[in-house]
């Protein structure tokens, strides 16, 4: 019998494996995209029909707890899973978002949703950390820029899945006093996201890092088969520490910092501030008809917030087309100033009163430069410009600043709403914008790391 010929990991065509891998582990940031529009679904629900006395700063604080897990679960998940290994962690993140839903769906009180979205944030923030490792580990070189980024996008499907349904049911239900029923949808795919890692095998990568070959090996042909062998991902640095942070900021890593972080975090006004609070922004710009009563006017917001949420999965599908194609500081630049002009238009026709059309035109435009552009290259920057010993460090601040970023806007928008409605709220975000795309121009050319690509 002729023996199979083996395949080297790194430079091996796509299979079975590794879609299932790419499933698998983008599932985490399907199911936070989709709870970042669930919440932006329930806060209008019990702000204008259960709780009127809600005001604009506990609106804040309660949309921005996943946010606040989310920074929190990032970073101590990621700590763990270095310590004890990734697959055991992999499994208990889906059972904590799966835990803090329930919760949140039998005790149906604000505060108590609160925590239950904090905790729900801290296993996202896991998901964010294992999941993107796992893809960058077993991809062929070829595919692993492309899978991330792909994996970053299917957040646009989640956000997708999740306002359908919640427009269907409310139709259904037709009552805002059913809205943790909608938790459910939460806990649905995180029960699916555990029942699917039962059947896993441990980060080759972490394996190796232990100085555990064997079955790292073992490990690598569970996922791809038996015909496949370690590649470079044997060479992995054992043991590297991060540097210290006086030091690392001290050396030429301050522009790096500046340049990877503060996009970042200007992308998280759009992409979560403006994200999680789409359906409340299309009520205050008057999209659905004003003779509706006020359930039926956040029904028809769902329904428009579905229509837009589309374009973020174009613009991401534009942004992994051209992301090998063209220079990404020219793609985080542009899709900067044009995601500004979206919001500039939805000013103009706000200011002047224009058809519908207008508004969804710019909504369109927006979302679908911010996805092509920052949200994905924000992503993809930050792991290239720092050295292999400087690259934790660097890549963590850089998530950090973002995250940062995204928890102030959210807590902000509500805020803005009320001293100065919705034309104050898409000026602050057009500036913001501006800023992002001055920091990336500006400090980008500093860089020669990011002019190489």
């Amino acid at each position: 019998m002729l023996q199979k010929k083996m395949v080297d990991m790194d430079h091996m065509p796509l299979r079975w494996g590794h879609v299932k891998i790419f499933f698998i582990s983008s599932l985490g940031q399907a199911l936070g995209a989709g709870l970042a529009t669930l919440i932006g679904i329930i806060i209008p629900m019990i702000q204008m029909l259960i709780h009127p006395e809600l005001t604009s700063f506990s609106q804040g604080i309660i949309s921005c707890m996943s946010l606040l897990g989310i920074v929190v679960g990032s970073s101590l998940i990621g700590d763990l899973s270095d310590k004890h290994g990734y697959l055991k962690l992999f499994r208990i993140c889906p059972l904590l978002i799966l835990g803090a839903s329930l919760i949140g769906y039998f005790f149906d009180h604000v505060w108590i949703l609160a925590f239950c979205l904090f905790l729900m944030g801290i296993g996202i923030g896991g998901e964010y950390s294992l999941g993107s490792d796992y893809i960058s580990e077993i991809m062929p070189d070829r595919w692993k820029l492309f899978m991330v980024g792909a994996a970053k996008s299917t957040s646009a499907i989640g956000s997708i899945v999740v306002a359908t349904i919640s427009y269907f049911l409310l139709i259904k239900w037709q009552n805002p006093m059913h809205w943790n029923f909608l938790l459910l949808l939460i806990s649905a795919l995180s029960l699916l996201m555990f029942l699917l890692r039962i059947r896993f095998a441990q980060s080759p990568g972490w394996l190796i890092a232990h100085g555990q070959i064997e079955k790292a090996e073992i490990a690598v042909k569970y996922f791809l088969g038996n015909d496949v062998k370690i590649g470079d991902i044997k060479n992995k640095p054992v043991d590297i520490k991060d540097p210290n942070l006086k030091d690392f900021l001290s050396k030429d890593n301050l522009k790096k910092v500046i340049f990877s972080g503060v996009p970042w975090a200007c992308e998280g006004l759009g992409v979560y501030g403006l994200g999680i609070f789409l359906p409340i922004l299309v009520l205050a710009l008057g999209l659905e008809p004003s003779k509706q009563d006020p359930f039926d006017k956040i029904i028809s917001s769902v329904k428009i917030t579905t229509f837009i949420n589309i374009f973020v999965l174009i613009g991401f599908i534009l942004g992994l087309f051209i992301v090998n194609k063209i220079n990404h500081l020219k793609i985080q630049v542009w899709g900067f100033t044009l995601s500004s002009l979206g919001l500039i238009l939805l000013l103009v026709g706000y200011k002047l009163g224009l058809s519908t059309w207008v508004f969804v035109l710019g909504f369109l435009i927006f979302e679908l430069f911010l996805n092509a552009g920052p949200h994905l290259m924000t992503f993809i920057i930050p792991p290239q410009i720092y050295s292999i010993e400087e690259r934790g460090t660097g890549v963590g601040l850089a998530a950090s600043i973002g995250k940062i970023g995204a928890v102030i806007a959210v807590f902000f928008i509500p805020n803005l709403l009320k001293w100065g409605g919705i034309e104050l709220v898409l000026i602050v975000s057009i500036l913001v914008n501006l800023l992002g795309a001055f920091i990336t121009q500006y400090y980008g050319r500093k860089i020669p790391e990011i002019n190489k690509n």
